[in-house]
């Protein structure tokens, strides 16, 4: 097989690798945004093949903070719409599939596993509902920095304000869940 060739197959796999690792996460970022799966199921395939489109040449390094930055305009795009459409159109009801969902059957490796669930059923329920009163803004700098682990720079670029922002609206989400999590401390 020639170099080259080699060379992209082995970045196909790399970026493969990557998309599987953060596809989870990215749906239920997703999910916390529009309170709909499919919607957020939409969002996520359109992230990643828009992410592929125009990052996937770049190194692996420069991957997460990207990925981020093009589901975080795919999240704000959506909710521009829903904004036009609810002037218009009103809220319309959709029903579901039966279909099974195989992004939410997949494992993911940071589940820590059914007991730890179980225990912690009460209290993500909790912080579920804390998080979907947060302001869009602020649950997206508290998703990328607390969950994703991106650093301030990295989640600046996905959200596309400045550091001092991302540092201000995380402020004010961890200030807000403390509020709405008193009663489970």
């Amino acid at each position: 097989m020639p170099a080259a060739t080699s060379t992209s197959v082995d970045a196909s796999h790399a970026i493969e690798r990557f998309l599987r690792e953060i596809e989870r996460r990215a749906l239920r970022m997703a999910e916390l945004a529009t309170s709909s799966r499919e919607e957020a199921l939409d969002l996520v395939q359109d992230a990643m093949f828009g992410f592929v489109r125009h990052y996937g040449a770049r190194s692996p390094g420069e991957w997460s903070p990207l990925f981020w930055r093009v589901l975080d305009s795919r999240i704000n795009d959506w909710h521009r719409r829903q904004r036009v459409r609810g002037r218009w159109l009103g809220w319309f009801e959709r029903g579901g599939d039966d279909e099974e969902d195989l992004i939410a059957a997949a494992p993911d490796p940071r589940e820590p596993g059914p007991l730890a669930r179980m225990a912690d059923g009460e209290a993500s329920k909790a912080l579920e509902l804390a998080l979907r009163a947060l302001p869009l803004r602020q649950r997206q700098a508290f998703l990328l920095r607390m969950w994703e682990g991106l650093d301030v720079a990295a989640t600046a670029a996905a959200m596309r304000c400045s550091e001092g922002s991302v540092k201000t609206h995380l402020f004010r989400a961890m200030a807000n869940l403390r509020t709405y999590l008193e009663a489970h401390r």
